[in-house]
């Protein structure tokens, strides 16, 4: 997706996000939230958006929640004005601003197939968690076969005014050497969504 897309797309869904899709998808959010909590320590949340997480995580967790978009991030202030454990600031996921090994636990949910080049941001996930920390996914991956996937390549060309890609195979975010995949399952709705669950070697 190409980043003025992504930043027009954004603008739009902002206003609803949390009516609409921010509700279908919000069984993984409380998984992650759950998951990073139980972890303690420093935390990276990617493409935090309208901050639907914030108010899950406990009080023992440390977050940072980056986002592209300012119109999300706008909305994801009012949330973070009450939780003193959270800082939020506007940046590209492509080049994140933090050193090598900053963060215990690095999340992303819902991001993955809505940014330009995803293998490029889960990189740079990869550098600023440290080794034995955690990178936590929750996102949409493509079916392989059947009526899903056939209805996924059909939405393929308006990935740009949709603000997401469809068609989006697991395998763009498991290139990263340094990650080693430690869990994955099926989430609601109806095993649309994926968690997964990677280790920092």
């Amino acid at each position: 997706m190409k980043p003025e897309a992504v930043t027009a797309s954004y603008r739009r869904w902002a206003p609803v996000y949390d009516a609409t899709f921010g509700r279908v998808t919000n069984a993984g959010r409380r998984r992650a939230a759950a998951h990073v909590t139980a972890r303690g320590g420093r935390v990276l949340e990617v493409g935090v958006g309208t901050g639907l997480v914030l108010p899950l995580y406990g009080p023992g967790v440390e977050i940072t929640g980056i986002d592209f978009s300012h119109d999300m991030l706008e909305r994801a202030h009012e949330k973070a004005a009450a939780l003193p454990n959270v800082t939020l600031r506007q940046m590209d996921a492509r080049a994140l601003d933090f050193p090598d090994g900053s963060f215990d636990t690095v999340a992303a949910m819902h991001v993955l197939s809505v940014v330009p080049e995803p293998e490029k941001v889960v990189t740079e996930m990869a550098r600023v968690c440290r080794p034995g920390g955690q990178v936590v996914i929750v996102n949409h991956f493509s079916a392989t076969r059947g009526v899903l996937a056939a209805a996924e390549r059909l939405f393929r060309p308006l990935e740009d005014q949709l603000g997401w890609q469809s068609d989006f195979p697991i395998e763009r975010v498991l290139g990263d050497p340094r990650l080693r995949e430690v869990e994955r399952a099926p989430l609601p709705p109806a095993g649309l969504m994926t968690w997964l669950l990677l280790e920092r070697l």
